[in-house]
């Protein structure tokens, strides 16, 4: 059995058709931004991880194995012929429900706070939805491609793509995880668009999760709480928009070149989930704004690459694949940024190769591994 599992994947590794080297410049804008994050990550952790664990750099060691395992997945996946995966596309739909319903399994879910998030597996805890962020985005990629003339009839098109993804949102909503669940929707809305679904279906979609919203917010008096931190932080300062005023406050106090590195205030157990969502305020508070723009122009140069790489991309479903990678990890450092200098209400969702989290890390460095594969086979001007 492990011979045959051998072979099989020995044939994965070798089964190569591209003519010319990846995209250097898409990995070299990963590996700064990884570097960043790693400096930023001890710094802004530094206080927390000694008054929690007796050790300042606690956090950063637990992310150091949580990248190493992402890069032996990226090295993997940018040398498997991104063809393959499309042969598993149903597969990647029942996956991505199968790991969803995981956290509602007894002394398997995990519980963090009130949200069953997690699960625990061999004495680590892994998120799940994680990964269903590339499992989904395969299984669309795919389905897209084979219903492409057939996208503008209700029955073949946008009647099983909302299936689909109602699946999805139903499981993540009882977890609940609305941050996550905004990334998919992105995610497969962008690819939807890419990869010939009609405009105004988008837009009906849109309005209807507008609507969805609004009520959400009536019945969540929490997510209703969001909303005004974000018309006006006075609201609740030193309760429910504390986190936000805090944010403001470090953001504020870096100026144009910040502090200095290690000299954040806020870090001292001012600012909550400094290792978290709340990672680019501290960047602001030690850098500045200059470090700060550099890093937000980073994702974009990243953005552009991805975009380059599906324009160029030498079939549909390497199209729809490489825009719903980089579109989900741009959206997703978009938000987070946006969200702690409010210019959106707050949504807890993680910045993408900086903030801590294991799963999150192998995850999107397994999709920048599928994304350069990609790039090898792009057709050349």
């Amino acid at each position: 059995m492990f011979k045959k599992i051998k072979n099989w994947f020995t044939k994965l590794l070798h089964r190569q058709s591209f003519q010319h080297n990846p995209d250097y410049t898409l990995i070299g804008v990963i590996s700064i931004i990884l570097v960043y994050g790693l400096i930023m990550l001890s710094s802004a952790t530094s206080a927390v991880a000694y008054a929690n664990h007796g050790d300042s750099y606690y956090f950063f060691k637990h992310q150091l194995f949580g990248i190493a395992i992402g890069l032996v997945l990226f090295y993997f996946l940018s040398r498997i012929d991104y063809h393959i995966w499309k042969k598993y596309a149903a597969g990647f739909l029942f996956f991505s429900i199968a790991l969803l319903l995981l956290v509602f399994i007894p002394h398997l879910g995990a519980h963090y706070g009130k949200a069953p998030r997690w699960i625990n597996v061999l004495g680590f805890s892994l998120q799940p939805s994680e990964f269903v962020k590339i499992s989904f985005l395969l299984y669309l990629a795919a389905w897209l491609e084979s219903r492409k003339s057939k996208l503008h009839e209700f029955n073949a098109g946008i009647k099983p793509f909302l299936t689909a993804l109602g699946a999805i949102a139903i499981l993540m909503l009882m977890q609940p995880d609305l941050g996550t669940l905004s990334i998919i929707v992105i995610t497969a809305l962008s690819v939807y668009f890419v990869g010939g679904g009609k405009t105004k279906h988008i837009i009906y979609i849109i309005l209807a999760g507008v609507i969805a919203m609004m009520i959400l917010v009536r019945i969540k008096p929490y997510q209703a709480d969001r909303f005004r931190c974000y018309a006006d932080p006075n609201y609740s300062p030193d309760d429910i928009c504390y986190q936000l005023n805090q944010s403001l406050i470090a953001v504020g106090s870096g100026g144009i070149w910040g502090r200095g590195l290690g000299a954040s205030r806020e870090k001292f157990m001012y600012l909550p989930e400094v290792s978290g969502d709340s990672i680019f305020p501290i960047i602001g508070e030690e850098t500045g704004f200059i470090f700060s723009v550099g890093l937000i122009l980073l994702f974009l140069l990243l953005f552009y690459r991805g975009y380059k790489i599906s324009k160029n991309a030498p079939d549909h479903f390497g199209r729809n694949l490489a825009i719903g990678i980089v579109t989900w990890i741009v959206a997703q450092a978009l938000i987070n940024i946006g969200s702690m200098i409010d210019a959106m209400p707050m949504t807890g969702v993680p910045l993408p190769f900086i903030s801590y989290g294991g799963t999150a890390m192998m995850s999107a460095l397994s999709a920048i591994g599928v994304l350069v594969n990609i790039s090898k086979h792009t057709k050349i001007n």
